[in-house]
């Protein structure tokens, strides 16, 4: 089947990629000239697991481009895959959705399905079949399906061959019918259900997992309190096959291009018809708080933070993606650096684009030995495996003062009890906190 891909981001280029994988022939379209000759070169603009590899690997069958007519005239599927970025009042952009189904309507010859995967408010995909109804010639019909995509950055290529199911909405049996065709090879749970009912499906989804993610980390902060381990919590409660072991990984905040913004677009909606999900307000609020904890814990080690080298390890939101939207990272360092601290940063693939947001203030080291080196305090806020692997001994040897907080729980409390290594995570205990009398706590 011929099929064409708006938009070459996350979602746009691993979908297209991936049905070019099940045989389907693609061609991608972008409006930057930059991305589309790097991927005709067979390079991924973004950091995926695997992507790479499967485009080279499907390259007879896939074709980039920033040719409209190319990309749509002969498009029996059309997947719109744009970015969806709130707006100032938390509500979603749909102008880049917009935008695309201009060139469509500007450039179809023959009756089409158009599939949207970015995830809008529900309604849209119905007002996008009206506003193509107006601007298409005569003769022509564009059917608007959606098919929201259940993908995670890091795992984006294994999500989208291997999905937990597929969602299709439609009013018509006949584009349910042609869409079946698309997914053919994948094996999946598949449901057929309206549209209105598919675009709730996705919000609902993300917004499930961002309240799971605020309510463990709202335990694990009240675990600190009164002496309970919120990793020992979360195993208990994940052993009851209705909560769960998914999600329940406390830390600083969920980040990423996803679950920020689908939690306040869907508090949003509910507002503009005059409903309040307080559940969804609650786990915004939360959130957000929970990304300053880093900062409120270093302060119980010093009074000043001025002055000190601080090593960051991790800069992106989760391990596996060169994304930093969202990332906790991008708050706490910003304070950092008005607190005249020097930051020695380490990232193993998203120091470029964090070096293009904060160029200068920020030393970018290669290794995580060189990030430890002289340091006052180490902050650790991506749990990469490299992180995971290091003999915790190089923070003695490395840092002056050992003292590292660790956001994202990346050791076992055992490996810091014979050291001079005072170690605080979160829900937990702190490690050799005793020690803290020396390093200028009140």
């Amino acid at each position: 089947m011929k099929i064409a891909v708006a938009g070459t981001g996350y979602v746009g280029l691993v979908t297209g990629v991936c049905l070019a994988e099940n045989g389907h022939e693609v061609t991608c379209v972008d409006v930057d000239e930059a991305k589309i000759a790097l991927m005709n070169q067979g390079i991924s603009p973004i950091y995926e697991d695997g992507l790479e590899e499967l485009m080279q690997k499907n390259k007879q069958r896939l074709c980039y481009t920033t040719d409209y007519m190319q990309a749509y005239s002969t498009a029996d599927v059309i997947f719109i895959g744009v970015g969806t970025p709130e707006k100032r009042d938390g509500s979603a952009n749909l102008k880049y959705v917009y935008s695309v189904a201009d060139q469509i309507a500007e450039n179809v010859v023959k009756d089409c399905v158009v599939v949207v995967k970015s995830t809008v408010p529900i309604g849209t995909n119905d007002r996008l079949e009206v506003y193509f109804e107006e601007r298409v010639r005569a003769g022509i019909r564009v059917f608007v399906a959606s098919n929201p995509e259940f993908l995670a950055q890091g795992t984006a290529v294994k999500d989208t061959l291997y999905p937990s199911r597929i969602i299709i909405g439609t009013e018509e049996d006949f584009v349910a019918n042609i869409l079946k065709k698309v997914y053919q090879d994948f094996s999946a749970p598949l449901l057929i259900t309206n549209r209105k009912s598919a675009e709730m499906i996705k919000y609902a989804s993300n917004d499930f997992l961002a309240l799971k993610i605020s309510y463990i980390n709202e335990i694990a902060n009240l675990c600190e309190l009164v002496g309970a381990d919120i990793e020992d919590v979360a195993t208990g409660m994940g052993f009851d096959s209705r909560i769960g072991n998914k999600f329940l990984h406390a830390g600083i905040g969920y980040g990423g291009s996803c679950f920020p913004k689908d939690t306040k677009a869907l508090h949003w909606f509910a507002n503009f018809h005059d409903y309040e999900m307080k559940t969804i307000k609650a786990a915004i609020e939360v959130n957000d708080n929970q990304k300053l904890r880093m900062i409120k814990k270093a302060r119980k080690f010093y009074r000043e933070l001025k002055g000190l080298t601080i090593s960051v390890l991790g800069l992106t939101f989760k391990p596996g993606t060169d994304d930093l939207r969202e990332a906790p990272s991008l708050v706490n360092i910003p304070i950092l650096m008005d607190e005249e601290c020097k930051i020695q940063a380490w990232d193993p693939v998203g120091s470029e684009n964090f070096k293009k947001r904060f160029p200068e203030g920020i030393v970018y080291c290669d290794t995580i030995e060189e990030a430890l080196t002289n340091s006052d305090l180490c902050m650790i806020f991506t749990d990469w495996e490299e992180i995971k692997r290091l003999d915790v001994h190089k923070y003695s040897e490395y840092m002056r003062k050992p003292i590292v907080i660790d956001g994202r729980n990346c050791y076992h409390l055992e490996q810091f009890e014979d050291t001079d290594i005072i170690y605080d995570s979160v829900g937990r205990r702190i490690v050799n906190g005793a020690h803290s009398i020396g390093y200028g706590v009140m």
